[in-house]
């Protein structure tokens, strides 16, 4: 028996153990895959740091690499679930699982995606004792995860479940680990009363052992009882296992010992002679039998009440047939008397038919030529122009000619991404000892690219994708006006068979042969009647002698007619018959995959039209530097002399003060020198312009294929150029402008205005430090960016450059005659139709600024510009100062209105709301300075200043009618033109919709 336990423990499978899911579950890998898990972690350390990140929607059933978050290292994984950039993965070669970045998450090749290492498994005939996430399932992990993690076990596989969970038989030596724990109340021994357990389970006697919960010993091959479950081999006395020999003193230790306790009962109550042992065994004998029979007659009880209830119900059944049949006997009854009434109405039709008879064959004959008139037509106008038909031919055309993906293009693909990368490592070269590598391999990618496009090029021009964009807009146009409007709805992909053409096709096939067959029946039943009407002709003929019988013509005619007349109306019926609601799904369904089928090629070749023409573009753009980095001699040979020039712009300019103060004034020498000036100040201008026309040109350069060029020609200052968004000219300086103050102006900063490359300007002076210097060029290039995607909605910027001689730095805007919003209603206030028009194009302004993440923080009347009265503009602001420097600022007026948002006294910062509350201040502040000046202030004297007060905007009454009756005889201003920065965050309206809701109400005034 030993020698067959151990055979039987060679058979057995060797794992160990990697992750435990609960007290019964557990993940292990078998002991013979350790070198190739040895092997897969090499792989992936080497593999994954390098490897693609995962982009879009993973794929359920492929592994990915995931950096496990304790020791950082790289594992296979499945992502079982995505939320957001967040996804819950599990690790298959070990069976724990986490939550991941997608940063932590990569692609594996081809070569990675073999089977997991590790497997689930469950120990049988178990299950859990305690809910999940309860204090004693907590417990119960705990206790197999101390027992069995890292640990090598024999198991013995006994079934597999549908979600591939294996169960098995677990044993650490000769333990068996499910027993252990059974044996300290963390599972339960399944019920034996299931679907696998067809047969009554027997009584349990007590047992010691590993296996006392199992049933007893003997019953091991009945398979309803609890002692069919598997046992590591048979516990007898003298072959007991080392794991019941370690139970029995492990429970000497915790208790008793019972085996002791029960031998010293027995000692003490032994009998002194024979006759008692005797009659107390006969007692137990008689005990044990007395148990088995009532067991066995509690059986049989339960058996006869369920042949009683089993007669009870055929009692039933038989009383039900009854009723039945005496219902049907009733029926048959009321059948036969209908059927009698039916023969006697039949007699009297027959005898009227008779007497009619000689008209109804007339009109049978005249009834049937009609029929057959509209069949003739019927056949010769169905000329494949169908719905069916047309809706086929298109299928045809489109699944039969289509155009794929081009062989090519993926080819294309991973050169344009070798190339990418290259540029990548160029831009991010700080050394020029690198520099001239990285061009070879810049240079090599870009070869490698130009031929994998010549080869795009080649595949892509044998392709007819012009005539086929053309095929199939015609057949998308002919389907969309056949079909009804209820089929052109749009239907999603998922809504739409996968098998809409071959059931389309198959319906159709049906459809055809039906018919086919039903004019193949006309035809024949035509041509009988026509045999019948020759024979007819040829036996009433008495000039000629006839074959024809009697018989011939007086026998069948009235089946014959039957025949045809069915036959041609079945006919007709086909024709006149609308599909039902089945058949309109079929040809619904085939319609919208066709269209779908249409639509997705049509992507296609379109997509690959615009890559065509992209590929085009940068092959042109390469073939000037095949091999060859562009040079930056044009723009350094501008820049020496434009420093030529404004050496001669100043000396002139020294010589022309000079003249200026002699004591005899030679006025036609100073006029002369005065043009000389004004021709070198225009050339230097001219230069300047060619100086921004190669920055143009170089930083093309640079931000496409040649980023070499900002370290190759440091002295050009590409890079500032670049970083300022191109307002940065360093070749300007204030005293090379012909100037003139603006001292009106000038309270705040100095302002001159001058005339650059024939455009009247406005310099604006700043002082700057180092901190105000760089914070200026980023919100200077920020704005830029933001008024460059909508150049009509606010102040544009021509121009950045800072003093060479003062802390100064210039901002160059242009000049408008009219001047601000505040000049104009000094001057010439604007009427009640005017100001909707300009301050659509204040709303327009803010709307450009909010949508690239900036904040105004300086909007007033002196930075509100006005166009011909129709049009207003937003200005710029205070490059220098941070966004809660300017809305502090004390120029946050207009009139007596504050133009501060409330929020912004309690700390908090600027935002699109904040402008949006000092553009309501703009409009009260507008329709009050009208109001003033056109409107009598009737009905303000008792709280003349509740326009006026800063606090109102805060107010719940900013909304209500009567804090603006005054306004309606001008039809200025409405409560919805009052939006303060608490009602904008309530309703959270984006500046766009404010821009629709003004328009609309500014249309009803």
């Amino acid at each position: 028996m030993e020698q067959s336990w151990e055979s039987e423990l060679e058979k057995l499978e060797l794992v160990v153990v990697t992750h435990v899911v609960d007290a019964i579950t557990f993940w292990a890998q078998n002991v013979s895959e350790d070198k190739t898990t040895e092997n897969m972690d090499t792989v992936l350390s080497e593999i994954c740091p390098t490897a693609a990140r995962l982009t879009g929607r993973p794929n359920p059933q492929k592994f990915y690499g995931a950096c496990y978050s304790e020791d950082r290292c790289w594992y296979r994984c499945k992502v079982q679930q995505q939320v957001d950039d967040k996804f819950h993965v599990s690790y298959i070669d070990y069976g724990n699982t986490e939550v991941v970045g997608r940063s932590d998450l990569v692609e594996l090749p081809e070569s990675l995606q073999s089977p997991a290492l590790a497997k689930k498994y469950k120990f049988w005939g178990f299950h859990l004792s305690s809910e999940q996430d309860s204090p004693h399932y907590l417990q119960g992990k705990s206790f197999l995860q101390n027992l069995i993690y890292g640990k090598k076990l024999r198991i013995n596989k006994k079934s597999v479940c549908f979600d591939g969970t294996i169960l098995v038989q677990a044993f650490q030596g000769n333990h068996d680990i499910g027993e252990e724990v059974l044996k300290f109340k963390f599972a339960k021994v399944n019920s034996p009363g299931n679907k696998e357990s067809p047969f009554p389970t027997k009584a349990l006697q007590k047992q010691t052992g590993l296996w006392s919960s199992r049933g007893p010993q003997e019953d091991g091959d009945n398979p309803g009882s609890l002692g069919c479950m598997p046992k590591l081999r048979p516990a007898f006395s003298n072959q007991k296992p080392r794991g019941l020999m370690e139970q029995s003193t492990s429970a000497t230790s915790m208790a008793p010992n019972i085996a002791d306790t029960e031998r010293e009962v027995v000692n003490e109550n032994r009998p002194h002679n024979a006759e008692m042992v005797v009659q107390q065994l006969c007692s137990q004998v008689t005990e044990q039998m007395l148990n088995e029979v009532k067991s066995e007659l509690q059986i049989l009880k339960e058996e006869v009440k369920k042949k009683t209830r089993e007669t009870e119900k055929l009692e039933e059944e038989k009383n039900a047939f009854q009723k039945l049949a005496d219902h049907l006997e009733q029926e048959l009854k009321e059948a036969r008397l209908e059927l009698q009434k039916a023969s006697e109405l039949c007699q009297q039709k027959e005898k009227s038919l008779e007497i009619h008879f000689d008209s109804t064959v007339g009109d049978r004959f005249s009834q049937l030529a009609q029929k057959v008139e509209a069949v003739r037509k019927n056949r010769e106008s169905n000329s494949c122009s169908t719905a069916v038909d047309r809706l086929w031919e298109s299928i045809t055309l489109v699944v039969n000619n289509r155009i794929i993906t081009p062989f090519t293009s993926d080819k294309l693909e991973v050169a344009w991404e070798d190339y990418k990368q290259a540029l990548k490592k160029l831009r991010a070269c700080q050394t020029k000892g690198e520099l001239e590598d990285l061009v070879k391999s810049r240079n090599q990618s870009r070869g490698f690219l130009l031929t994998a496009i010549n080869d795009f090029f080649l595949e892509v021009d044998s392709l007819p994708i012009s005539q086929r964009l053309e095929s199939l807009k015609e057949v998308s146009s002919s389907l969309t006006a056949v079909f009804t409007d209820d089929s052109n709805e749009s239907v999603s992909a998922e809504d739409v068979e996968d098998q809409a053409f071959e059931k389309f096709c198959e319906w159709k096939n049906q459809k055809h042969q039906n018919s086919t067959s039903v004019q193949q029946a006309t035809d024949k039943a035509l041509c009988a009647l026509s045999d019948w009407a020759a024979n007819a002709s040829k036996f009433f003929c008495l000039t000629e002698k006839s074959g024809v019988t009697l018989e011939a013509v007086a026998e069948g005619l009235d089946n014959i007619l039957k025949q045809a007349e069915s036959n041609v109306c079945e006919e007709l019926n086909i024709h006149l018959f609308e599909q039902d609601d089945e058949e309109m799904k079929i040809m619904s369904n085939a319609f919208h995959k066709v269209m779908q089928n249409i639509h997705k090629e049509q992507h296609l070749l379109c997509g690959i039209r615009e890559k065509y023409e992209i590929n085009k573009k940068f092959k042109q753009d390469m073939l000037q530097w095949p091999n060859s980095t562009p040079k930056a001699d044009e723009l350094l040979c501008i820049k020496k002399r434009i420093k030529s020039l404004r050496s001669q712009l100043r000396w002139k300019l020294v010589e022309v003060g000079c003249l200026e103060e002699a004591d005899e004034l030679d006025l036609p020498e100073i006029l002369k020198k005065k043009e000389e000036i004004a021709e070198t100040r225009n050339a230097l201008f001219q230069e300047i312009r060619h100086e921004k026309e190669e920055y143009i040109k170089l930083c093309e350069l640079v931000k496409g294929g040649f980023p070499e060029l900002v370290q190759l020609y440091p002295e050009a200052q590409i890079s500032s150029y670049l970083s300022s968004e191109g307002l940065l000219m360093q070749s300007l300086d204030r005293d090379i402008f012909d100037a003139e103050p603006m001292r009106e102006l000038s309270g705040r900063r100095p302002l001159v205005c001058t005339e650059f490359q024939g455009q009247k300007v406005v310099l604006k002076g700043y002082s700057v430090d180092e901190e105000s210097e760089v914070r200026m060029l980023e919100q200077a290039a920020q704005y830029h960016r933001a008024q460059s995607q909508n150049p009509s909605a606010a102040v544009p910027l021509l121009g950045l450059f800072f003093g060479k001689s003062d802390p100064l730095a210039y901002i160059m805007v242009p000049y408008f005659s009219i001047g601000s919003l505040r000049a104009m209603q000094k001057t010439n206030p604007l009427i009640p139709s005017e100001i909707g028009k300009v301050m659509r194009g204040v709303l327009v302004g803010l709307q450009s600024l909010h949508a690239a993440g900036i904040a105004h923080a300086s909007l007033n009347p002196n930075n509100v510009f006005v166009l011909n009265r129709e049009r207003g503009i937003v200005g710029d602001y205070d490059f220098t100062r941070t966004p809660e420097q300017r809305a502090a600022d004390s120029g946050m007026v207009a009139g007596s209105i504050s133009l501060m948002a409330p929020e912004l006294r309690w700390g908090q910062l600027p935002s699109p709301a904040s402008d949006m509350y000092a553009f309501g201040g703009l409009i009260l502040w507008v329709g009050c300075f009208m109001l003033q000046t056109s409107v009598e202030l009737r009905r303000m004297s008792d709280k003349p200043q509740s326009l006026l007060d800063c606090s109102w905007m805060t107010n719940s009454n900013a909304s209500s009618q009567s804090c603006w009756y005054v306004l309606e005889d001008c039809l200025l201003l409405k409560p919805w033109m009052m939006t303060t920065s608490s009602h904008l965050k309530a309703k959270n309206y984006t500046t766009t919709e404010r821009i629709v809701h003004f328009d609309d109400e500014a249309n009803k005034c």
